[in-house]
């Protein structure tokens, strides 16, 4: 009887150290994989209650409460709160002034407050929403959809395509199956799930009403207060350039201010979208709700936990979107595709043979209509990936293979004093002279040609977009790089003035003041 029980417990022992050491090897396995992976383990291996597959696409017989039901659970409640400090400076003021004064104290102002929502990816606690949900935020809570509430911290951002990874510390959390959104169909129905105006776990339906949209508002400066920052509009103001990546899925299922962040999925309760923004002049729901499509979320999601920043891959053009105003101005008869208006010195396009005045008409074989058709496919991708485009050069079509590099190299520069140099990084753009079909669409004789401004600097504040001509600096003639250099070295009392013409024709001209 003692040998049997010493055999029991013996083989007890041994299935708990198997057991303990499947677990630090899963748990070790589990996180070098990628979000979707994990997804696919997890659902392969658990009883856990699956979105539905049977859902048809037919009006009428489709029926929503499963896939409600399976997202629900993973779709959490975001509350911010930012510092008030200017505020209460201000209030400082006057508490010194009037406050004393009476020997009251004057009441002290609360921090402000903000809501969004979020979709829970991973069991361990990771959650996808949006950057401007989160963006300068100095307390991020996340209650579930069982009032579970829970301190969380931000793991990085990609102001870029407007997406935040935050991280909650949990286990076994119920998460959204990620789904494909390359194929999302217009006219398929979809449900959009979140919190809008502070109501939790609100699910609404519609149907796809189109993709690809490229709607300018990420990067805009808000004008809005923080309680409902997901009312941003394309109508508000003109946006703020930067490397912005936009192809959203647009939706008319109902979106409101606190939908931000949450989740837009298939009748197979799949996710597809992290709803971002409405087109309105409300602020308020009015037909038009836009969402980041899963696919390039995947890429940016899994480079912030694995890098903390997204590797990004750049072609090294700047490009116009063809239509029939832009033909006109540009002498083409051609109305879709990219005009390439400038190559990066130094880039995978011009390495690649790629030339100032071809119009990319394919990206890997897809036909290009719109900037973002180019802009997605790119995000997606890493520095060293390649990507097969088709140009027309003339009436002859040719294809070329580029390596996306790292980032946009500046265009190579002479040397120039030390003082010239800082200033020029300074002002945060690159440059290369104009071509001669430049001269002739601006009508000019010399000039150069602004080919990247760089997030942070100068050029960043004062709207000079790249494709910009720039003819005179401090009324200077700008006809080369070495021109450009000496200007920047000898300002009239830190004053710098920009003259030329907008990408559009119309004459630009702007003022920078260096500190």
């Amino acid at each position: 009887m003692k040998k049997f029980g010493l055999t029991l417990l013996t083989a007890f022992a041994g299935g708990a150290i198997a057991l303990g050491g499947y677990k630090i090897v899963e748990n070790k396995y589990t996180h070098s994989l990628s979000f979707e992976d994990q997804q696919k383990v997890y659902y392969a291996t658990s009883n856990h209650l699956t979105p539905a597959a049977s859902n048809l696409s037919s009006a009428g017989q489709v029926d929503f409460t499963e896939a409600a039901a399976a997202v629900t659970p993973g779709v959490v409640y975001i509350r911010t709160t930012y510092s008030n400090r200017q505020s209460n400076d201000q209030q400082s003021e006057l508490q010194q002034m009037f406050g004393n004064m009476f020997g009251q104290r004057m009441p002290q102002m609360a921090p402000e407050m903000a809501s969004g929502s979020g979709v829970i990816i991973s069991q361990d606690g990771y959650i996808v929403t949006n950057n401007h949900v989160v963006d300068k935020a100095e307390k991020i809570e996340v209650v579930t959809n069982d009032h579970q509430n829970f301190k969380a911290k931000v793991i990085g951002t990609d102001p870029n395509t407007d997406l935040a990874l935050i991280k909650i510390e949990g286990h076994d959390l119920p998460i959204v199956k990620l789904g494909n959104s390359d194929n999302v169909k217009v006219g398929e129905w979809v449900l959009a799930v979140g919190n809008p105006f502070k109501l939790t776990s609100t699910v609404t339906a519609g149907i796809v009403s189109a993709k690809g949209r490229n709607i300018g508002i990420i990067g805009q400066e808000e004008n809005q207060q923080q309680e409902s920052p997901f009312g941003r509009t394309q109508y508000q103001q003109t946006p703020k350039l930067n490397q912005a990546i936009e192809s959203f899925i647009q939706t008319d299922a109902a979106i409101n201010p606190g939908n931000s962040g949450g989740a837009l999925v298939n009748t197979n309760g799949e996710l597809i979208g992290i709803n971002s923004a409405i087109a309105s002049h409300t602020g308020s729901y009015e037909g038009y709700g836009f969402a980041i499509p899963i696919n390039l979320a995947k890429k940016v999601l899994n480079d912030i936990q694995k890098f903390g920043a997204v590797k990004r891959g750049y072609v090294g053009i700047s490009f116009r979107e063809l239509d029939e105003d832009a033909a006109a101005a540009l002498h083409t008869d051609k109305t879709a595709g990219l005009y390439v208006n400038a190559v990066v010195a130094g880039g995978g396009a011009e390495q690649a043979g790629i030339k100032e005045g071809d119009i990319i008409t394919k990206i890997d074989g897809s036909k290009v209509y719109e900037s973002s058709d180019l802009q997605e496919r790119v995000g997606r991708l890493e520095p060293g990936d390649k990507i097969h485009l088709t140009v027309l050069r003339g009436n002859d079509e040719k294809s070329f293979t580029v390596t996306l590099k790292a980032n946009n190299p500046a265009p190579a520069k002479v040397a120039v004093t030390k003082s010239a140099e800082e200033l020029f990084n300074r002002i945060g753009a690159s440059f290369v002279p104009v071509n001669a079909e430049m001269k002739a669409k601006f009508h000019v004789n010399a000039g150069v040609v602004v080919t990247q401004v760089r997030d942070g600097g100068l050029f960043d504040y004062t709207e000079v977009p790249v494709g910009s001509v720039i003819t005179q600096i401090n009324k200077q003639p700008i006809a080369s790089i070495d021109d450009m250099d000496r200007a920047l070295g000898h300002l009239d009392h830190g004053v710098l003035t920009i003259s030329g013409y907008y990408p559009d024709g119309s004459k630009l001209r702007s003022t920078i003041q260096i500190q």
